[in-house]
């Protein structure tokens, strides 16, 4: 059903909602709250703590406003009960005309509160009257263009009232699991009247979810003929003197996941693994050894990687390593003139080792003998393709790499076809990288110290969660910070890189810092994969309680590349207990694994898994907030429902569509 088939969405808003990736009202319908205002009970100012978000009412004394400053702003001065307090709204000019002296509620954040007053930043606010709608549990939607977050409720109820909500699992399993009925776990989510209501709506759309992927997952799977097609004829002898080339001694667990490899390649059946450790415990070099055992077998081999950076840079590596074969370079970026020359290269068996990003999956790309299929980073792409890549030769062997660990029970479940092999330890040059959460008062020091660093030829990252910054003020944005740091930073070299610039622009400004043509990076997770910069030494991450521990490791991981002391800093735009006990997580381990358990116990399987581990279908469930439980029940559903007592024709169909809605999609 068209959008605009429903009331009060208008051509213009339907453009809106389409910047949000809703183009249909079965979409709208999913387009899940990413919090709630809890407007049930009005607290005073004085009984509140630092940070707390509150419904309080208080009476407006005088309004300021300020057009011409840096960042304009309209501020009220109140009172409640002989407190003086100010409520401050950035940006919004327009405030100044709803507001009058009087009485008023305000919702929102109360800060700097330390006996001297305090005030609330970008409140939402309204007459103290009878008539107020700020009451109960409203749902907060990410918003886009003109929309507001009344038009949004409103054209998500009418929505849900003209689109027919159906459960795939089948009716007995339904049953026997006592789950809420599908639509109205949808109406509850939209139009909660608790806080239970809301978890246990949330609980039963993320299972529904979970369940289809997984299905799809068995579809998948399902039918293929898993027998080896390409023998290896590889020694270990010969692969013992292909690792002696490298200047380290391989650590137990590369050992162990080489040898896992080579019974794998000598197996009847073909080899589907994944191979995750943490970051800097040397999956690369096992790569390397499992693409020697197929070139020095006779056979080609593809390194498959998210960004023309790191490919290049694997490109780079392999060439190194592998000096008696031809290896090419397939990219986005690669001319006309150039791919033709390689794809004929390639197709005739002159090249051994192709290494790109999805340029290597075009149709056109093909191989005389593709007998391996490496997959760097392998989050970053869904599961269509690691699949296309694998056709592209005859049951060909599989490596899929994953430098973002992720709890074994976890593992079993999105990844039940591949054999998990886990690097565990680390290169003994590998220096831990010393974390420290820093307070406000100390940002100063901060900087001289980078400055310092600067001089001695060491570069640092400062990452930010967003591009531009959100309407509370709150959140510091790459492109504020890249302003205040040129004026902070006198003197230094700094870049500025985003998710929205173009892949060309993206990939010159990494290589150059890499070549220490810039001393500072600014940027958004962008760098979360990317290239080794042994001179990167510091981390700086502004709003770190915005992430989760796991992204906070891997971008942690983005320093102490090289053999030098290096160290990560955790800014906090939301001081608060659970953010603190968060954070301490990272600041007291170093161990990927330990990182992503205590990850999983405190953000529960939606935002551990998000879209990072299972491709774009999940995207729409990242803002619900679920036990990891759901995820073993979707799982235990769909083994009862594919174990031969249910006809899982139809079933199949829709998880296989949604198993090839993700071909062509890299994740970004």
């Amino acid at each position: 059903m068209d959008l605009t088939a429903i009331k009060f969405v208008s051509e213009k808003r339907e453009k809106d909602f389409n910047k949000l990736n809703i183009y249909t009202a079965e979409q709208l319908v999913r387009h899940y709250p990413r919090d709630y205002l809890d407007l049930r009970h009005v607290t005073l100012l004085s009984d509140a703590y630092h940070n707390d978000v509150i419904l309080t009412v208080a009476e407006v004394l005088n309004i300021e406003v300020n057009r011409y400053a840096r960042r304009p702003f309209v501020k009220a001065l109140c009172q409640q009960q002989g407190l003086l307090f100010t409520a401050i709204w950035f940006n919004q000019p327009y405030v100044a005309q709803k507001l009058a002296r009087g009485e008023y509620l305000f919702y929102g954040r109360v800060q700097n509160k330390y006996g001297m007053g305090c005030q609330m930043v970008n409140p939402t606010f309204e007459r103290s009257d009878k008539n107020n709608n700020l009451k109960g549990l409203i749902p907060v939607y990410p918003l886009s263009g003109s929309l507001t977050q009344g038009v949004v409720r409103t054209a998500i109820r009418e929505a849900m009232r003209k689109v027919p909500i159906v459960s795939h699992i089948p009716v007995p399993l339904a049953k026997k699991y006592a789950l809420m009925p599908l639509s109205e776990a949808f109406y509850k989510l939209h139009c909660p009247e608790s806080a239970d209501e809301v978890r246990l709506a949330s609980s039963r759309i993320a299972l529904e979810e979970y369940f289809l992927l997984i299905s799809a997952f068995k579809v998948i799977k399902g039918g293929r003929d898993d027998a080896r097609m390409n023998r290896y004829s590889v020694t270990e002898n010969e692969l013992n003197s292909f690792i002696s080339r490298y200047q380290f001694n391989f650590t137990e667990g590369q050992t162990a996941a080489v040898n896992n490899i080579f019974k794998c390649v000598h197996s009847p059946h073909k080899m589907n693994m994944l191979l995750q450790g943490d970051v800097g415990c040397g999956k690369t070099a096992v790569a390397f050894a499992a693409i020697y055992m197929a070139v020095k077998s006779g056979f080609q081999a593809v390194m498959l990687a998210p960004t023309e950076v790191l490919a290049r840079q694997n490109a780079a590596l392999l060439q190194r390593y592998f000096p008696d074969y031809r290896t090419a370079t397939l990219t986005g970026s690669t001319t006309a003139a150039e791919k033709r020359e390689i794809k004929k290269a390639i197709a005739s068996g002159e090249v051994s080792i192709v290494c790109g990003t999805h340029a290597v999956l075009q149709q056109d790309v093909e191989f005389k003998n593709l007998a391996l299929a490496v997959c760097d980073e392998q989050h970053r792409f869904g599961v269509a393709q690691r699949s296309s890549l694998s056709e592209k030769g005859q049951n060909c062997d599989v490596l899929v790499m994953s430098a973002t660990p992720i709890p074994r029970t976890l593992s079993l479940i999105f990844y039940g076809d591949l054999d998990v092999t886990t690097i565990k330890d680390k290169p003994l040059s590998r220096q831990d990288i010393s974390t420290s959460i820093i307070p406000e008062r100390k940002y100063s020091q901060m900087y001289e110290y980078v400055c310092e660093q600067a001089k001695l030829g060491n570069q640092t990252y400062f990452v930010c969660p967003k591009i531009e910054g959100d309407e509370e003020g709150t959140v510091m944005s790459v492109t504020e910070l890249y302003e205040e740091l040129q004026a902070k930073l006198k003197g230094l070299r700094i870049a500025l890189l985003h998710g929205k610039m173009k892949d060309k622009q993206k990939n010159e400004i990494m290589q150059a810092f890499k070549d220490k043509e810039y001393d500072c990076l600014v940027s958004t997770t962008v760098i979360e994969v990317g290239v080794d910069v042994p001179d990167a030494t510091t981390m700086i991450i502004y709003n770190a309680e915005r992430f989760g521990l796991s992204q906070l490791h891997q971008l942690r991981g983005r320093v102490g590349r090289g053999d030098k002391k290096s160290y990560c800093f955790l800014l906090m735009g939301a001081d608060s207990e659970e953010a603190r006990a968060r954070l301490s997580v990272i600041k007291n381990s170093t161990d990927g694994f330990e990182i992503a358990e205590a990850d999983l116990k405190l953000r529960g399987g939606g935002d551990f898994m998000g879209t990072r581990q299972s491709g774009r279908m999940l995207t729409e469930i990242k803002n619900l907030k679920f036990p990891v439980e759901v995820l073993f029940t979707a799982k235990a559903i769909s083994d009862e429902a594919f174990s031969g007592a249910f006809d899982t024709v139809q079933l199949s169909k829709i998880a296989a569509q949604k198993y090839d809605s993700l071909k062509d999609v890299i994740l970004n």
